[in-house]
């Protein structure tokens, strides 16, 4: 099924798909995302990408959200959050990690609102095959698989967001994106120093 994000009844036919555990393709605040409802919808995102279960996903997610997940959330990052800035976390239950961005997308921070859950993404393709950024070549070779793909643009974006981590000090870039993290970087480090001292 292909629903256009501008269809004034999307989120009529996305909120209640996602709650049962279904898979959708979203153009995401940076590039189309594989996205199914936090908790439940893993397994079936694992089926899709033939993914090792030992690699979670990311999730997106409100701030009021991100902070029921995790045991702190620095002020620096909740600043300036919502943006393309992904961020590896303490989790709240257990000894983990997450990784948490709230995105700076409308579309996306109403649906994540309607669910009242956080929703996992992922770049839309198998593993081991190159990521699929265009919506022609996406319905191609995923409106079989998915129980919903979200029209927007042709191409909602080619860059990923920045992926850091904020577990260690200083921080550290995962993943160069869409955001520039060098002053949170080197924040972290100064930091660090002024606490040493």
């Amino acid at each position: 099924m292909i629903v256009n994000k501008l269809n004034p009844e999307v989120f009529d036919v996305l909120v209640p798909l996602l709650r049962d555990g279904g898979t959708a393709i979203i153009p995401c605040d940076t590039i189309y995302g594989l996205c199914a409802i936090y908790e439940l919808g893993e397994k079936a995102l694992f089926n899709i990408k033939s993914r090792n279960h030992s690699k979670r996903f990311l999730v997106l997610a409100t701030k009021e959200q991100a902070i029921s997940l995790t045991k702190e959330i620095p002020e620096p990052i909740l600043n300036v959050w919502p943006a393309p800035l992904t961020v590896i976390l303490k989790a709240k239950k257990s000894d983990t990690t997450i990784a948490i961005r709230v995105p700076d997308d409308g579309f996306l921070l109403n649906l994540l609102n309607k669910l009242g859950k956080p929703i996992y993404s992922t770049s839309v393709n198998i593993s081991g095959e190159p990521e699929l950024l265009d919506f022609t070549s996406i319905c191609k070779r995923f409106e079989a698989i998915v129980d919903i793909i979200i029209k927007g643009p042709e191409i909602q974006g080619t860059i990923p967001s920045t992926l850091i981590d904020v577990t260690t000090t200083p921080y550290k870039i995962i993943r160069k994106g869409v955001y520039d993290a060098s002053f949170l970087i080197s924040k972290s480090g100064l930091s660090n120093i002024a606490l040493s001292k």
